[in-house]
């Protein structure tokens, strides 16, 4: 026996649903509607709000407005075939290493601005770009140790950029809790399934952090710079420092004495070489930066150039992260690698052009605007959903400081069934697939954080604006490519734990 009412009155279908098609249901989902029809509407919801209650008890949580709340983990899982992954993960690692290769030239010799291939004004202008920094090589050459690429599918299925995240992107604990939660609240349906494994990735990024050691140091002492408690991120600091075996650290507990970083503890001072620093280029360095910042560690800017330490991501990555950047990263990736993106932009209007100004505020009732230092959907209009005060009030901004915004137009987020009170309903998704750069390979970890959009009609998924997330499953190949995957990461964990294999 089965029941199907956890889906009676899904739709309407707007756009690409990744579950349904206007024939009916994609094979990719069908163990997951044959699973959810024998437990029944009761159990599903049983197992979810189990979900929502593990959650809160361990803490998993984010901060909105200095308040505490659980991040809402849907209990539908995203499912995506490995065929559309291979894309995701070959355009990904493309994207950081042009990236790479764009802050190691605007920060040294500019070839890029005698080329043509950027505006000089572009880069200089952007608030992230940091003189300071200018002529600072990092041991092995890596800036872009951690990247989040924030990704769309739209009304085709086609996955499509929707931003670059290279200076502090966060959210990967919860792909790491996610799936853990999830494997224990459907045993049976991740047992039917081949999916590929997200508990890599800790020993993926410690490893990389090691190779960004200085020069001449064998074995370096990592730590994670923290801002603290109050941080909305400061579980997955916590997360992440445990996982990886090092100290989680706040300025205070580090120390600059000539030209080398410190730590403090019970035995006195001992060196730190390699810093995974999750705060702000603006608080790392009251010397440099903010004089007000007491999160940061005074000298720490000198003691990088002078190559004792490593800081990752590197200060002035957040020139990468415009969304002015953002637009020439496609011509980024032919100058630098002489390849065609394999990933496509959305297609974007920069507002400090004439022309492209013009047309953009002739439509301003059928264009999304975007502030281009805007994170967290902050300052986002959707022109068709605001109000003639919303769209005089941003056309003002944008006449006043065209530089400061782009325009794209309204795009038609994927859905994926997400369980809400009246049911299964479709639901507006993006991914940010994470990515680590260890100098010599970029490793795209299989799976991403799912943010999904709560409300119905919501294009804004973030969960500053009310949204969850969802366990990813990328499926592996076939059965073989995944008990290899399985048994490789399995004879990680034993090498790692002195176990006999």
């Amino acid at each position: 026996m089965t029941d199907g009412r956890l889906f009676d009155g899904y739709g309407p279908l707007a756009g690409y649903d990744e579950m349904f098609t206007g024939a009916g249901l994609r094979e990719l989902y069908s163990g997951i509607a044959e699973a959810f029809g024998e437990m029944g509407t009761e159990d599903v919801r049983q197992r979810a709000d189990s979900l929502a209650s593990s959650y809160l008890e361990q803490g998993i949580t984010f901060g909105v407005a200095g308040e505490e709340r659980p991040f809402p983990l849907d209990i539908v899982p995203r499912i995506i075939e490995a065929e559309a992954w291979e894309t995701v993960d070959a355009g990904v690692q493309q994207r950081v290493k042009a990236l790479e290769a764009f802050l190691a030239d605007a920060y040294g010799p500019g070839e890029l601005f005698s080329d043509g291939v950027v505006p000089r004004e572009t880069v200089m202008t952007s608030p992230h770009y940091h003189r300071v920094v200018a002529g600072v090589d990092p041991a092995n050459g890596v800036r872009v140790h951690v990247a989040g690429v924030d990704l769309i599918r739209d009304e085709g299925g086609e996955f499509r950029v929707l931003e670059d995240n290279v200076r502090v992107p966060s959210g990967v604990s919860y792909v790491m809790t996610n799936r853990r939660a999830m494997s224990a609240a459907l045993p049976e349906v991740f047992a039917d399934h081949r999916i590929r494994p997200v508990a890599r990735y800790s020993r993926a990024l410690l490893h990389a952090l090691r190779a960004a050691a200085p020069a001449g140091v064998n074995d370096p002492t990592v730590v994670v710079l923290t801002p603290g408690v109050y941080n909305s991120a400061y579980f997955e600091h916590t997360l992440l420092a445990r996982t990886m075996g090092v100290e989680l650290v706040e300025g205070r507990d580090l120390v600059c004495h000539a030209g080398r970083v410190m730590m403090r503890t019970t035995a006195g001072l001992a060196p730190v070489h390699v810093i995974y620093r999750r705060l702000d280029d603006e608080f790392l360095d009251p010397v440099q930066f903010r004089a007000d910042s007491a999160l940061g560690v005074p000298g720490l800017i000198n003691a990088a150039r002078a190559g004792n330490v490593t800081i990752a991501n590197a200060v002035g990555n957040g020139v990468a992260d415009d969304k002015l950047l953002y637009t020439y990263v496609p011509d980024l990736i032919r100058y630098y690698l002489g390849q065609e993106p394999i990933l496509r932009n959305v297609d974007t209007w920069r507002l400090g052009d004439s022309d492209e100004r013009e047309e953009v505020l002739d439509r301003l009732d059928e264009l999304v605007l975007k502030p281009v230092d805007g994170s967290g959907g902050k300052g986002i209009v959707i022109g068709p959903a605001a109000s003639p005060a919303e769209l005089e009030e941003v056309r003002g901004k944008i006449l006043a400081d065209p530089r400061d915004w782009i325009a794209q137009p309204v795009v038609s987020l994927s859905t994926v069934p997400t369980l809400v009170e009246d049911g299964i309903r479709p639901r507006h998704v993006d991914l940010r697939p994470f990515a680590v750069n260890d100098g010599d390979e970029v490793w795209v970890l299989p799976g991403g954080l799912t943010r999904v959009a709560l409300p119905e009609g919501e294009l804004i998924v973030n969960s500053s604006r009310g949204g969850g997330s969802k366990d990813t499953w990328i499926l592996a190949r076939d059965a073989e490519s995944a008990e290899a995957e399985e048994t490789e990461l399995l004879l990680e964990e034993q090498s790692q734990s002195g176990g006999d294999v």
